[in-house]
């Protein structure tokens, strides 16, 4: 496995070797170990799929908040994504700054995204799905969301979404001077 830094201060494209012969394809996907030794989360009491029907599909940008904010390892298996992490913690180098790796379910990749950070994808085809292993049990109530599009973060995605659910188009814009406001 190999952890390569992103433009998101720890967050992390995690690459595997995948082994293959006349049976097929075998890849270690996880070592709680080797997560461990880079100071990433090890343990994962909860984990999701997301399915996607058409390209163009756009989940996000979603996190948890305190006091249970969540890291998410993300990865594609069935198809394309652009995936992206939004820095949203006002004390890190990296703050409203975001990373993007397009996650192949043929290279069996993922994306680290820590705590304090938005996470959201869009599809680049049809019928994509993605499994993410959280750090943390999801909480409801701490559920929140900023605008895919919002101008402070200069997202670059590869093209306007086709598909998005009414709550993901509607976030409020985001506001640096609200002190209500935190990951």
């Amino acid at each position: 496995m190999r952890f390569l830094p992103t433009a998101v201060s720890g967050a992390f494209v995690v690459e595997v070797d995948a082994y293959c012969d006349e049976r097929g394809m075998f890849a270690r996907t996880f070592d709680a170990r080797s997560f461990a030794d880079h100071g990433l989360a090890p343990v994962y009491p909860q984990c999701n799929v997301s399915q996607s029907h058409k390209r163009g599909t756009l989940r996000g940008m979603h996190y948890q908040a305190h006091p249970r904010p969540e890291n998410k390892l993300v990865r594609a298996t069935r198809g394309r994504v652009f995936d992206v992490a939004l820095d949203l913690r006002r004390d890190s180098p990296t703050y409203l700054k975001s990373a993007a790796v397009e996650l192949d379910a043929e290279k069996h990749n993922a994306f680290y995204i820590p705590a304090g950070c938005a996470h959201g994808f869009l599809t680049l085809e049809d019928d994509c799905r993605l499994f993410y292993q959280m750090s943390e049990v999801y909480v409801p109530e701490l559920t929140r969301g900023v605008r895919w599009n919002d101008p402070a973060f200069s997202i670059q995605w590869p093209f306007e979404p086709v598909i998005m659910n009414d709550r993901d188009a509607t976030y409020d814009l985001y506001d640096s001077g609200e002190k209500s406001w935190t990951p």
